[in-house]
């Protein structure tokens, strides 16, 4: 007995301790230079405070104890605790850093837009991993479910760039349709979907042999798709169209629009509350974030933010 107890207290000590969700959704409001913070219970504001220049991707540690974001104008990462909201640290980050997937592993992968490369830091002490030249002005960057590859699109090249973890190299080059924005993996990491904005489409993608299963443009002159995201279930694919002012719902599998949801003006990021009930979008122009009701997919709040509202996550 004392041997179990023992080896029970020495995992305790290996294993990581997930902070307490704080309830809350963050915004990066680019324009304004500040961060939004509103309750997911409620979805009232609870407050925006400045945060630097030019503030653009965001996300989570893995165990939800830190939250970081991306300051374009300042080439860093602040790391702020999310539940008193105080500055923790900020380190370099490379020139002009974008957008940003936090891995499983804690370290953050960084598209670098000016420099055409994608950096890996370690936010704990702001060390960099590795540096990977991509292509030309890359965007968007997502990981797979196990952590073994990374796809960076680049937006001037039209490529989607999948690097192997943890080498750090480049294994295949995917070309897709007109400035590549975001993308995602299914749960289990075989399909990935990107968005391509000036072509107005969305790709299914085979998470294998990097072959396009099928591309589809929204048929709607203003969509400029941008975030793309899957329900809980796996069985809707939302898509943030931009200028279109619409999030629109799509069929994984073939692609074709179910639904379109009308939102605020140009709307670009999108998050899902943990329970998947709720999708929030940043509507930028319209200086607000929209919340659906999953179960009917329509707007059931809009809450004002800051000015141009471009990232958002959610801790819940």
């Amino acid at each position: 007995m004392p041997g179990t107890i023992l080896t029970l207290l020495t995992l305790l000590c290996i294993l990581p301790i997930q902070a307490a969700p704080t309830g809350r959704a963050f915004v990066t409001n680019e324009r304004s230079n500040s961060l939004s913070v509103l309750d997911t219970d409620t979805l009232e504001l609870i407050q925006t405070l400045p945060i630097g220049k030019r503030p653009r991707g965001i996300g989570l540690a893995p165990d939800g104890s830190e939250l970081y974001i991306a300051l374009s104008e300042e080439n860093r990462i602040v790391v702020l605790d999310p539940d008193t909201l105080q500055v923790l640290r900020s380190f370099p980050a490379g020139s002009d850093p974008e957008a940003f997937a936090v891995h499983p592993n804690g370290h953050i992968y960084i598209s670098n837009e000016d420099d055409a490369r994608a950096t890996v830091y370690d936010p704990r002490d702001g060390r960099q991993v590795a540096d990977i030249p991509v292509g030309l002005e890359p965007e968007g960057v997502f990981i797979s479910p196990d952590g073994k590859r990374v796809v960076v699109t680049s937006e001037s090249t039209n490529m989607l760039h999948v690097i192997r973890v943890p080498e750090h190299d480049i294994i295949k080059n995917v070309l897709v349709g007109a400035r590549p924005r975001a993308g995602t993996f299914n749960r289990a990491g075989t399909v990935l979907y990107a968005s391509s904005e000036v072509a107005g489409e969305i790709s299914r993608i085979d998470a294998v042999s990097f072959r396009i299963l099928r591309s589809t443009r929204l048929d709607e002159d203003r969509a400029k798709p941008k975030d793309v995201l899957l329900d809980k279930q796996e069985q809707r694919l939302y898509v943030a169209g931009g200028r279109a002012n619409a999030v629109f719902v799509l069929d994984p599998e073939s692609l074709e629009l179910r639904k379109r949801i009308p939102v605020g003006k140009r709307t670009w990021g999108l998050a899902m509350s943990a329970d998947g009930s709720r999708l929030f979008t940043t509507d930028g122009v319209s200086g607000t974030v929209s919340v659906i009701d999953t179960t009917t997919d329509s707007v059931i709040k809009t809450i004002a933010v800051g000015k141009f509202p471009w990232g958002i996550v959610i801790d819940d």
